[in-house]
């Protein structure tokens, strides 16, 4: 079965995707499998700094996106201009704070040692709704991302112009 973008103002067929196969998700999950094993390797800084760049990206495209959810999802502009001006500040927030808020740390108790320690996971599959197509995506893979993980998506089949 296709996946179809509607515009929901006026019904009409704005694209269709075939959708991946078996074969092809096999192929991601191993490129994604195989990144981790480089990514997780890079200093928190090192991860961060695409996120700075996908903060200016938001930022100077917001417009395009804004009016691509309008048309995708029904969202009006001004909502859809929001959603994107947020991610990008959630992008500065994380480019600016993941060093420190993922810092591992002695705690004190009743134990020998304690501690906290923030340890990549490995490839972590995101499956996301479609009624804020940037924002749940972007809060979901910046910080995880900057965590060390590599993340795959299934966004929700009705925004595919807006996953791609």
């Amino acid at each position: 079965m296709k996946l179809k973008s509607i515009n929901p103002f006026t019904g009409e067929l704005t694209a269709e995707f075939d959708p991946m196969t078996d074969d092809a998700c096999r192929e991601a999950v191993g490129k994604a499998r195989a990144a981790f094993e480089s990514w997780k390797r890079l200093s928190i800084s090192d991860r961060v700094k695409p996120v700075e760049r996908l903060a200016s990206l938001f930022r100077r495209k917001k417009e395009e996106y804004a009016r691509l959810v309008a048309v995708e999802m029904g969202k009006p502009v001004r909502q859809a201009v929001s959603e994107i001006e947020k991610c990008a500040l959630l992008c500065d927030y994380y480019h600016r704070s993941a060093e420190k808020a993922l810092m591992s740390e002695t705690i004190e108790t009743d134990a020998a040692k304690s501690y906290v320690v923030f340890d990549p996971l490995g490839v972590i599959l995101g499956i996301m709704p479609w009624n804020y197509p940037f924002w749940q995506v972007t809060r979901w893979a910046v910080p995880a991302l900057a965590a060390g993980n590599v993340c795959l998506l299934k966004h929700a089949s009705n925004v595919p112009l807006t996953a791609i």
